[in-house]
């Protein structure tokens, strides 16, 4: 039998507005990132946690993941603390996943506006036409 690791692997990415389809397709596509900067597949999730800011109600977040074929990874949304200054639109993601990647390796995939939050954790992979948001800490 071959063991591996328990990782965490985070995501973050920010909305234009609070629109469903919007929210799905944002989400999808962190969750697809991190999937291909990490070899992971589906089976290899042990649990995603979602947080969105409390400016996003159209959808539970956690839905995308399902409509990526997520049915038997437990799954949970919960709401992002309100602090004055923090980034508004966004929805971050704590996945657990089996790998042989070391921590080091590990990829953290922040797109949109959200790759101004955490530099030093992710190699950003944000769109060039976007703007640099303001730093901001992402605890």
């Amino acid at each position: 039998m071959t063991l591996v690791a328990v990782r965490a692997v985070r995501g973050a990415t920010q909305l234009d507005a609070d629109d469903r389809d919007h929210m799905l397709e944002r989400v999808a596509e962190m969750v697809l990132d991190a999937m291909e900067a990490n070899g992971l597949v589906v089976d290899d999730f042990i649990s995603v946690i979602f947080t969105a800011t409390s400016d996003l109600v159209s959808e539970f977040p956690a839905y995308a993941a399902r409509q990526l074929g997520f049915g038997e990874v437990p799954l949970l949304c919960a709401r992002e603390l309100e602090i004055a200054s923090s980034m508004p639109r966004v929805v971050r993601m704590l996945a657990h996943v089996e790998t042989d990647l070391p921590r080091a390796d590990i990829t953290h995939v922040y797109l949109h506006g959200a790759a101004a939050l955490r530099r030093d954790l992710t190699r950003v992979r944000a769109t060039p036409d976007e703007p640099d948001e303001p730093d901001a800490s992402d605890g």
